[in-house]
């Protein structure tokens, strides 16, 4: 699938505020990005597998509200957040 138990595990210890951090924005958006990333390089090799593009519109849509609860209510913390994961905006 898209990640392995280790790289969801560094991924957390990587953006989370403390140590039994698993669930804030931060942590959230940075797993769906990762996610993200993986089915943009299986969209590369499989352009007609429309069933799962409907499962990366729905990630998008998520990421997306979570990016702007944390931008309204932390917005230093959603800054350094898209700089850090090359997230445009």
């Amino acid at each position: 699938m898209s990640l392995s138990k280790e790289q969801k595990t560094e991924i957390i210890k990587k953006f989370q505020l403390n140590e039994k951090d698993t669930a804030s924005p931060q942590v959230q958006i940075a797993l769906l990005t990762s996610r993200l990333n993986y089915l943009n390089d299986h969209f590369k090799k499989n352009k007609k597998d429309h069933h799962s593009r409907r499962g990366l519109m729905k990630i998008v849509g998520q990421r997306r509200r979570l990016l702007d609860y944390l931008h309204n209510n932390d917005a230093p913390s959603y800054k350094k957040l898209i700089a850090e994961l090359g997230i445009r905006k």
